[in-house]
């Protein structure tokens, strides 16, 4: 790959990753809208594990705690904070792991990644659906104390597992999930954030698994290049969101996805 193809890849995954405007749907349009060739899936495994990287280093000290937390479940403690977080992020990961699974199982994975105008109107509807679900919610951390549960993490995993259709965002729905049940914009975003861990962890091991069985060609240098890029992005993406989410909160992440969304669905039926 040409190294501004492969920033390109890079950087577009990591800022779209953690913003909830679908990472999924702009590489599949940068593939279809331009003469760039597909990435493979050996970049899809670097720049993934990149912004895998960024997100446990952005909130390392909660990332810390998911591990040791983590640790305490596997010895059969579940009485922890800590281990309590854990078993609910595992919670919340199994129904994306089961219809995810599904989905490539029957085929339709590649289906959808050939339609932009499933894209255009993902884009659209849970554009609005996100400006709908915030307005609902409450809008300072002051205003809601609503406790981490098994229910609502799978409650939130049932909504993670629709970010398999292109367009959806993954951060997207998840943060809209959360504020339809109380969380505050803080806290659904800080629950969109640690839930990534377990999805990125999974959908890792399945490209390299693919990887493997297909006995891609492995390049390390392109990986490392394509890994520096997405972290690097995916980190500023973060922190950006995070800076700005008390002043302008999602608006300006709908109103790119309502008007990107009918801009393709246009460009599809015209």
């Amino acid at each position: 790959m040409l190294l501004l193809h492969l920033a390109l890849v890079a950087i577009i995954q990591g800022l779209t990753e953690f913003l909830p405007i679908s990472s999924s749907a702009h590489l599949i349009l940068l593939h279809h809208l331009t003469t760039l060739p597909d990435q493979g899936q050996t970049i899809d495994i670097a720049v993934h594990f990149g912004t895998l990287i960024a997100v446990i280093t952005y909130f390392r000290e909660d990332s810390k705690k998911v591990w040791f937390g983590l640790i305490k479940l596997l010895q059969g403690n579940v009485l922890t904070a800590d281990s309590f977080t854990a078993l609910c992020l595992i919670v919340a990961t199994i129904p994306a792991v089961i219809f995810g699974l599904a989905i490539k199982l029957l085929g339709y994975d590649i289906l959808m990644r050939d339609s932009i105008l499933l894209i255009g109107i993902t884009m659209t509807g849970f554009g609005f659906f996100l400006w709908w679900s915030d307005s609902k919610g409450k809008q300072t951390t002051d205003e809601t104390n609503v406790s981490w549960s098994l229910k609502n993490s799978l409650k939130i995993g049932c909504w993670q597992a629709l970010a398999l259709i292109p367009g959806t965002s993954r951060s997207g729905i998840t943060i809209s999930a959360a504020r339809l049940l109380g969380y505050s914009r803080e806290d659904a975003v800080n629950i969109s954030m640690l839930l990534s861990i377990p999805v990125i962890i999974a959908a890792t091991a399945v490209s390299i698994m693919d990887n493997y069985l297909n006995a891609a060609e492995i390049d390390f240098q392109v990986i490392l290049i394509a890994l520096i890029f997405s972290f690097g992005a995916a980190y500023l993406a973060i922190a950006v969101m995070l800076k700005f989410l008390r002043t302008l909160g999602f608006l300006p992440y709908i109103i790119y996805r309502i008007v990107l969304g009918i801009a393709l669905i246009l460009w599809t039926v015209i």
